[in-house]
Parts: C-alpha cells; sequence; structure tokens
C-alpha cells in the first residue's frame, strides 16, 4: 500500500471520526450504566423519541443495505478476511466498519486495475 489516493485518505479520515465519535458517547453512556454496556437500556434510548427513532432506523436501514453490499463485493475483489467488518459494524461501530471497508476495497480496486 505504497500509494494512498486521496480518496483513501479520506475514508481513513471518515473511519477515524466514526471510531472516536461513536465511542465517545458510547464510552459516556456505560459510564452511566455502572461502568458496562447495557444493551437494554441502550436500545431503550435509542428509540426514546421521534427523533432517536429516526436515527436508529436510518442506521439499521442502511447497516442492511451495507452488508446486503458488502458481502458479495469483498467476495468478488476477492479481498481477505471480510468477516471481519461485518463483526466491526456490528461490535464497534457502522460509521468505522463502512468507511474502512470503503478504504481496503478503494486499495484492491487500485491493485487489480494498476
Amino acid at each position: 500500500m505504497e500509494n494512498i489516493s486521496a480518496r483513501q485518505k479520506g475514508y481513513a479520515l471518515l473511519a477515524v471520526l466514526g471510531l472516536v465519535s461513536t465511542w465517545y458517547f458510547n464510552i459516556q453512556f456505560m459510564q452511566q450504566s455502572d461502568g458496562f454496556f447495557d444493551l437494554d437500556g441502550f436500545l431503550r434510548g435509542a428509540f426514546s423519541n421521534p427523533a432517536s427513532s429516526s436515527l436508529t432506523l436510518d442506521l439499521t436501514i442502511g447497516v442492511i443495505a451495507f452488508v446486503t453490499w458488502m458481502v458479495p463485493e469483498a467476495k468478488r475483489l476477492e479481498m481477505k478476511h471480510w468477516w471481519v467488518y461485518l463483526a466491526l459494524t456490528f461490535g464497534v461501530a457502522f460509521a468505522f466498519a463502512f468507511p474502512l471497508f470503503l478504504f481496503f476495497r478503494e486499495g484492491k480496486l487500485n491493485e487489480v486495475s494498476g
């Protein structure tokens, strides 16, 4: 990965922002939940008002579209360890996993078109 494109740099920046911004609030939530991740409380908060419900459903539909596209795309490009992006989507943050996938996908496309 000697030549990182401007687009890849943008994806890398978005991945870092997605990781830091989501976990900033996740850590605050865990501190309010006696230091652990209270999934039930998190989901109640995700649907606590119309605005949060809208954002939650927007995110959910975006995640479904990403996973539906990402798995065959990664297989088509013969990307190794494609399942890691699934784990990161559900275990870390969609806002981190999606741009990270795009970063590595762009690298693979550049490699193939070489």
